[in-house]
């Protein structure tokens, strides 16, 4: 082969490598904005409100998700300090009584914090039967029209509980009634990664089943530990008998493989999440450098 034409081949077959590189680092998606549930860090958010919120926004964090409690100030107060601090609230969970009973209060203030979700996070233990899905299927069709007419968007949030069979409901789990029954615009879903993982479901399967209606994630993991005598104990699955929540990325769930379907579940925002850290701040910071290394 001639000088010339081995020279030539060699560039092409250069080029042809760079642009496969490039094109691979343009498809390489990436968790962002970065968001975190407040619940990881409520007990320093009782003791130092304004600090912890700063120490938020100095780890990097772009985005908070409220656990019902704005340390007795006002939204507006709130919505400032956020402000302040480079943050924004794009979510709070609320109780399912003030769905019941205070829900136009509820959307009011709201507004007012520049919310666009309200996620009920909880059922009490005695709503878990048939009739008690029932009512909460009837009463979030009503408060997702009535919040979408307020321009917030109403959302639920699941633990462990929803994914064994209810009796009453045909066989089904809680989950997959909430799903099928509810309006799929008046009420997204805020998926918790961890507690579906734990009770032995696979995120995926629901993702394209029901693509584009779980506009939030909860982003935290676990690690089966038998010896365990705290954290996620009573989950449904047989396969973690006895389970322990650790940092992002240090555990179980394998979130490249997860996330690079976030396109069809539709995921808008991800809240990472401890319920159980013993140092917050070190936890909420090393996950959060995990999350923005990771491309899928």
């Amino acid at each position: 082969m001639k000088r010339r034409v081995f020279v030539e081949r060699a560039i092409a077959a250069a080029a042809s490598v760079a642009a496969a590189e490039s094109t691979h680092r343009v498809s390489a998606h990436r968790v962002s904005p970065i968001g975190l549930q407040l619940y990881t860090v409520r007990g320093a958010l009782k003791t130092d409100f304004n600090g912890t919120i700063e120490k938020i926004a100095a780890t990097g964090y772009k985005e908070v998700e409220f656990a019902g409690d704005y340390g007795g100030r006002s939204p507006h107060d709130v919505r400032a300090l956020l402000a302040q601090n480079g943050l924004a609230a794009p979510s709070a969970h609320i109780g399912y009584d003030l769905i019941e009973k205070k829900w136009p209060e509820t959307l009011e203030a709201a507004h007012e914090m520049g919310l666009q979700y309200l996620v009920c996070p909880w059922i009490d233990e005695q709503r878990r039967n048939a009739d008690g899905w029932k009512r909460a299927v009837e009463l979030f069709n009503e408060a997702g029209e009535v919040s979408q007419k307020a321009g917030i968007q109403f959302a639920y949030h699941n633990h462990w509980f929803e994914f064994s069979p209810v009796e009453g409901l045909g066989g089904q789990c809680a989950y997959d009634y909430l799903l099928a029954e509810t309006d799929p615009q008046r009420v997204r879903m805020e998926m918790d990664l961890c507690w579906i993982s734990l009770a032995g479901k696979e995120p995926l399967s629901y993702f394209d089943k029901y693509p584009g209606r779980f506009a939030m994630v909860h982003v935290k993991d676990y690690v089966n530990d038998p010896s365990a005598t705290s954290g996620p104990t009573d989950a449904t699955s047989s396969a973690v008998p006895n389970a322990r929540l650790t940092d992002v990325g240090k555990g179980q769930i394998d979130w490249k493989r997860i996330f690079a379907h976030a396109a069809t579940a539709g995921i808008e925002h991800y809240f990472i999440e401890n319920d159980d850290a013993q140092q917050p701040f070190e936890s909420i910071k090393t996950s959060f450098n995990y999350l923005e290394r990771l491309r899928f």
